[in-house]
């Protein structure tokens, strides 16, 4: 049995439910911040943005959202783009799998829907890469369906307002927060509730350091009156996370050019490019460069300090090789390509490898 601060006689009547949503709604009105996708009601911008801001900062993903659209404005655009260009646009964003789903679901569209964007929750869900999230934030954003968003920052506004205390993450907690939630939602515009809850989340009943003193629901917030705002919403014990060892080479001809590979397996850079690589399970004498690549008459020239790069179950540790050829690539592997350095800038890698570029240039 899930337990809970919440008392019998703390739970919300009709009255109050929509005395909340709106006030909440006219806190909105007057603190909303004025973001790009909040002026459309084109669901191809609003979905991207989504998707965008699953795991962005708002500041970071509002430069991201301009540069893809002034590349790929419409949708008819991103499904006809190669999939390169679609994951260079993404580069330093993460979570590449994202950028896949969104080509993925947009030639879909666009190629077996007519380029007609689904317009009710459960078609939505349908799209390759679209959860129950971004379903409704669609749903209720582009064509004001009554569906309540659930992101980090609903989760957190709902569990301090009702006091719940069991990890948030546990399906049955996500249902009871849903269902708390899409009561609220009920008594006001679902795009604008919707808009107003998570904004509340953002801007005032934050993560860490919480605006408790100005928030105008401290009086009905279980959390608050219990003093234990700064331990909800709580989340299960983390998984820990694996450490993982990559020696790459960066081997250059006598033209300056050098050997990638784009990454095919479901694993860490998928779709992405990356120098010849080696995983080893700890650091230890340099190994030669992978397969045949070693049999080339290569000269060394410096290997890099050790670059690190925090991923959500894996850290990731590289070493960079750098070697030299007094003679251009001849047959080289089938997986490899050879690609001019100047040009490096024109496809996409992994953050690790882009940080390593910045640092020490080779050319």
């Amino acid at each position: 049995m899930i337990a809970f601060l919440i008392p019998m006689h703390h739970k919300f009547t009709t009255k109050k439910k929509a005395q909340f949503s709106e006030k909440l709604v006219k806190w909105y009105r007057t603190h909303y911040r004025d973001l790009p996708w909040r002026k459309t009601k084109d669901p191809y911008r609003i979905w991207l943005s989504e998707i965008m801001l699953q795991q962005t900062t708002v500041a970071q993903g509002t430069d991201y959202y301009h540069r893809f659209l002034t590349a790929l404005p419409t949708l008819a655009d991103l499904a006809q783009a190669p999939l390169d260009q679609v994951l260079k646009l993404w580069e330093g964003l993460g979570y590449y799998s994202r950028a896949r789903n969104l080509h993925a679901t947009a030639i879909h569209i666009h190629k077996e829907l007519d380029g007609q964007f689904p317009d009710t929750y459960d078609s939505l869900l349908k799209l390759k890469g679209v959860g129950t999230y971004t379903a409704a934030a669609i749903a209720s954003f582009v064509y004001d369906l009554p569906h309540v968003v659930v992101d980090g920052n609903v989760l957190r506004v709902i569990s301090r307002l009702h006091g719940i205390i069991e990890p948030v993450d546990l399906p049955f907690t996500k249902e009871l927060i849903t269902q708390l939630a899409q009561e609220l939602l009920e008594f006001q515009r679902p795009e604008e509730f919707n808009q107003a809850i998570m904004e509340f989340g953002a801007l005032c009943c934050t993560y860490k350091n919480p605006s408790c003193d100005t928030c105008p629901f401290k009086k009905s917030c279980v959390a608050y009156k219990k003093k234990v705002v700064s331990t909800i919403p709580l989340k299960s014990k983390k998984v820990k996370k694996k450490s993982r060892y990559f020696h790459l080479y960066t081997i250059l001809d006598e033209d300056d050019s050098t050997l990638i590979y784009q990454r095919k397996s479901k694993d860490v850079w998928q779709g992405l490019y990356a120098f010849p690589l080696i995983e080893v399970e700890t650091y230890g004498d340099t190994p030669p460069p992978p397969g045949a690549l070693a049999s080339l008459k290569l000269k060394a020239m410096d290997d890099s300090e050790t670059y690190r790069q925090t991923l959500t179950h894996q850290y990731i540790h590289a070493r960079f090789h750098y070697y030299r050829m007094n003679s251009k690539f001849g047959k080289i592997p089938k997986e490899y390509k050879i690609q001019s350095w100047s040009k490096l800038a024109e496809l996409a890698f992994p953050k690790i490898i882009n940080n390593y570029l910045q640092c020490e240039p080779r050319i």
